[in-house]
């Protein structure tokens, strides 16, 4: 793969939140610039008042359009015109329009292919979240990657929706994306117990689960149950673990992460990351919130993007086939296909 400067959007998140602070701290480092163009998508005034506030020294270049991104400096794109009011550690409908504006406009310039990575800064969550999602969930840190079958959902809820057909496309989503964005060539998958202990439910959903990703050649074992399973230390011997729930994921996963911790989304054809904290109210403008989770955050969608890249590459220009299967038209129908024409530029076919 040529070896270019990857194109970060980073969302500015909440703006009377640690969003900035994050951001301009992971940028300071004049490296960053070296490996990525950052464009940061927000507020001009309310980045400069964060930078103010906090004396940090991060600067950054203006722009209104995603193409003008100079690709040796941090840009800063202005995503609306509004004047928008900071109040540190203060949720605020303002606030929280301000980040669902630059999202809006980060979106649409994904779809133009403006930039080739999504970054996003904490936001508040929402009240309302999706509890359907085709995508998967996933939390990496430096110690493990949980996918998770369902969002959103308690333990209880949870034994309610959970299916063998959700597990597998679950687990499938997962395997693909070990494979592709992380570039594990044969990754194994602990599969967690849907309840503390053994019951009738892991005979009839878990383990007929566990054996349908096994039919499908990916490596599935299990179900384990949560606790021992992490209590035993046995996720360092699994490249991916599957939980059913947020609940049974996400507690084991922030009890142990002690360092960088990253959600993103596997199954869809973006590559976006969050780092995996929230809006820290209680801190913003104090100048006390880490940036390692959004420094790694960008690592992460860098690393995602060189990876789908490599893993796709022997696919992009497939060979023609040069005969049909023999059940189909018999022996005559072998090198059907004229050798000149493999030479032919996609304008001349």
């Amino acid at each position: 793969m040529e070896d270019k400067k990857i194109r970060v959007a980073i969302t500015q998140g909440d703006t009377n939140g640690i969003g900035y602070e994050v951001i301009l701290k992971a940028l300071e480092d004049p490296m960053m610039a070296d490996l990525c163009t950052p464009i940061i998508y927000g507020s001009p005034k309310v980045a400069s008042y964060h930078r103010k506030a906090m004396e940090l020294e991060t600067q950054f270049q203006v722009i209104n359009d995603a193409g003008d991104a100079n690709p040796d400096k941090v840009n800063l794109l202005a995503a609306f015109d509004d004047e928008v009011k900071v109040a540190f550690g203060q949720p605020t409908e303002e606030s929280a329009e301000a980040a669902r504006k630059a999202m809006a406009r980060a979106k649409e310039d994904l779809q133009k292919g403006l930039f080739d990575v999504l970054v996003t800064a904490p936001v508040q969550a929402s009240p309302n979240p999706p509890r359907e999602d085709r995508a998967l969930t996933m939390m990496v840190s430096n110690l493990m990657r949980i996918g998770l079958v369902t969002t959103h959902l308690s333990p209880e809820e949870a034994e309610t929706v959970v299916t063998v057909e959700k597990i597998v496309d679950k687990g499938t989503l997962f395997h693909a994306s070990l494979r592709r964005d992380f570039r594990i060539s044969n990754p194994r998958i602990a599969v967690l117990a849907l309840k503390p202990q053994q019951e009738t439910e892991e005979d009839q959903i878990v383990k007929p689960a566990v054996e349908a990703l096994e039919q499908k050649g990916i490596q599935a074992f299990g179900p384990f149950v949560a606790e021992t399973f992490f209590a035993d230390g046995l996720y360092d011997s699994f490249d991916g673990i599957l939980a059913m729930c947020d609940e049974q994921g996400a507690l084991p996963f922030k009890t142990l992460t002690h360092e960088y911790s990253v959600k993103l989304k596997a199954g869809i054809s973006a590559v976006v990351v969050t780092p995996d904290q929230d809006p820290s109210f209680a801190i913003a403008g104090k100048g006390e919130a880490d940036p390692l989770s959004m420094r790694q955050a960008i690592f992460t969608a860098i690393d995602m993007y060189r990876h789908r890249a490599e893993y796709d590459a022997p696919m992009g220009n497939p060979l023609p086939k040069l005969y049909h299967e023999k059940r189909e038209d018999g022996d005559k129908a072998r090198f059907s296909v004229r050798a000149k024409d493999l030479f032919k530029t996609p304008l001349e076919k």
